[in-house]
């Protein structure tokens, strides 16, 4: 028997499996082995292989490749996370937002789209991408998106604030998130902002110190995500297919704290 690590428990897979296994009649060839193609494809995530390098256990790498294209094109990772979300099983009265920028391999440039579109940008740092992150109370990914490593916090607020989620009650950031607009559109919301006004804001803001050190669960998931090595560095030429690996590494997340927690 071939021990591979990583691999799904059946807890897992049971929820994974009420997304990706299609029911009802018979059309064309039988579906493959999704619970083996899954495991594959969070097998690339974790070691951040290139798919030419996967392991023979999980069969040929072109067949978990398109598996994982039309998963992702389809939007079943989204999908899965939008309903842990909406689930209530962790506090998401409070929430936090930040981003961080990840380095993008010289492998991951020559998409057919212009590199903009594809979540690339040129910083300080070169040839990187910025992930913008949306958690509960408990650190727990809610929303992700992408964008160039360039762009600024206010733009990637507003893409993680759209997504399909619940609205916050609290909403903890660091002095990156610090505009009028924000604290504007949150206070009509009815959400309370915490964020640590700029140095050169004319109207200092207080903040409640003890609530503002929560956010330091958001800056801890950040670290938890990079541990799967498709994400710590950039090799993906499409957003959409690094964005889908932001997803799975979350959804991963959310059943490590379930494990935690029994």
């Amino acid at each position: 028997m071939v021990l591979v690590r990583g691999l799904m428990t059946d807890e897992e897979w049971a929820f994974f499996e009420l997304f990706v296994v299609v029911t009802g009649g018979k059309r064309g060839r039988p579906p493959s082995d999704h619970r083996r193609v899954l495991d594959g494809i969070f097998w690339i995530a974790r070691t951040g292989a290139p798919w030419r390098d996967l392991h023979d256990y999980f069969g040929p790498w072109t067949r978990v490749y398109r598996q994982f294209r039309r998963w992702t094109l389809t939007g079943v990772w989204e999908l899965m996370l939008e309903a842990l979300a909406e689930s209530g099983a962790v506090p998401d009265s409070l929430q936090m937002v930040d981003s961080t920028i990840v380095h993008a391999h010289h492998q991951a440039a020559g998409a057919k789209r212009e590199t903009q579109k594809q979540g690339f940008g040129r910083s300080k740092g070169g040839f990187t991408t910025k992930i913008h992150l949306r958690t509960n109370a408990g650190g727990l990914p809610i929303a992700a998106e992408i964008t160039g490593g360039e762009v600024s916090d206010y733009k990637g607020y507003d893409v993680v604030m759209n997504a399909a989620a619940p609205a916050p009650c609290v909403l903890l950031a660091d002095k990156g998130y610090d505009s009028d607009h924000i604290r504007e559109s949150l206070e009509a919301a009815g959400a309370v902002p915490i964020i640590p006004a700029r140095r050169n804001r004319k109207n200092p803001v207080q903040i409640d110190d003890f609530v503002y050190a929560l956010r330091n669960r958001i800056e801890r998931c950040f670290n938890k995500l990079r541990c799967s090595r498709r994400l710590a560095t950039r090799y993906d030429k499409t957003a959409d297919s690094y964005l889908g690996f932001i997803h799975l590494a979350s959804l991963r997340l959310w059943f490590l704290h379930f494990v935690n927690s029994t």
